[in-house]
């Protein structure tokens, strides 16, 4: 059983046909696979922003997996938990909600992802997950002036277990939680400049509704922690910028305009000041690799479905992650 929801990619060499036409990257032919931690089956976010939780939960299915244990959570029940506290929120306001009243969002921060399960717990995958066709953005319209909220997150999205059923085994959302996930378990790690080292911060960015501190560590410390602990049998969740146009997901690849130039921690401190490097997306790393040039890459696990040249993996440059991320979190020592 356990065995049944492991995907591999295997350690083998990728052959794919270079880049797409008219790019003016390099061509990437071949990418070899040093190392490639076990995942769950890579899941489709479809049209919601809610990757901060997918990323999330699939580092610890990872982390799960390393362990010889097996969970394969569901990111529904934490999307249907956030949605249901902003929309209870909004009934507690003193005044009618209006169009200027701030919409129900689906925008987070991979440390919100923690923050919501130790609230409200997890469900497994088979238990509790939407019908792919159900629209996010749709339900999301209707939950902003809605007043039957339960209602229509049941409609929308199913009815909530009572139980988590596992193993022959029945616990409450809440016990599920701690038994895969406890609140001291990972750490949160950023690398700016407008912030002393070493000591924690919010990043000011729109989507950390929560408020989450980071700890500030230097861009190489930063990027040695991701490489110690995909080494360690540990994965990383990555949250970052991809709007570069080197960001290509059909190839299954990302790079930089420039992968020659150096990425130092002024200029990744200049294009965030600057709005370049903003976080937009969340995936989970899960490997180290190489192409032919001998570049170091990251093979990440997407939340965007199977419909790429690696099954929905994909492969980042390391000066890719040294510019674009956000920040990282990852198991603490």
């Amino acid at each position: 059983m356990k065995k049944s929801i492991f995907l591999f990619l295997s350690f083998l060499v990728f052959i794919s046909c270079g880049q797409k036409r008219g790019s003016k990257h390099i061509p990437i032919e071949k990418f070899t696979i040093e190392l490639q931690l076990p995942t769950t089956p890579v899941k489709d976010q479809g049209t919601s922003s809610f990757c901060w939780i997918y990323g999330m939960l699939a580092t610890i299915e990872t982390e799960h997996i390393m362990r010889g244990d097996s969970v394969n959570l569901s990111p529904d029940y934490v999307a249907r938990m956030y949605l249901s506290e902003q929309a209870n929120r909004r009934r507690l306001l003193p005044n009618k909600v209006t169009r200027r009243t701030p919409a129900i969002t689906m925008r987070g921060m991979c440390p919100m992802t923690l923050e919501l399960i130790q609230t409200y717990g997890l469900q497994h995958y088979d238990a509790y997950h939407r019908n792919p066709d159900m629209d996010y953005n749709v339900l999301c319209r209707k939950l902003d002036y809605g007043r039957n909220t339960e209602k229509l997150l049941d409609k929308y999205i199913g009815s909530l277990p009572n139980q988590v059923f596992m193993f022959g085994a029945k616990y409450l959302p809440l016990e599920f939680t701690h038994s895969v996930c406890t609140d001291d378990e990972y750490v949160a790690l950023t690398s700016f400049t407008h912030h002393p080292y070493g000591q924690r911060f919010p990043l000011e960015l729109p989507d950390n509704y929560f408020h989450s501190t980071f700890l500030n560590v230097p861009l190489d410390t930063m990027m040695n922690r991701i490489v110690q602990s995909l080494r360690s049998g540990h994965p990383v969740c990555w949250e970052g910028d991809i709007s570069e146009p080197g960001f290509l997901f059909g190839e299954g690849y990302a790079v930089l305009k420039n992968e020659k130039k150096k990425v130092t921690a002024e200029r990744r401190q200049a294009s965030f000041e600057a709005y370049r490097t903003t976080d937009d997306h969340v995936m989970e790393i899960v490997g180290l690799a190489h192409d032919q040039y001998g570049r170091r890459f990251f093979l990440c696990k997407n939340s965007w479905g199977t419909a790429n040249r690696y099954g929905g993996f994909m492969f980042l440059s390391e000066n890719y992650v040294r510019m674009k991320t956000i920040a990282v979190v990852l198991r603490a020592i």
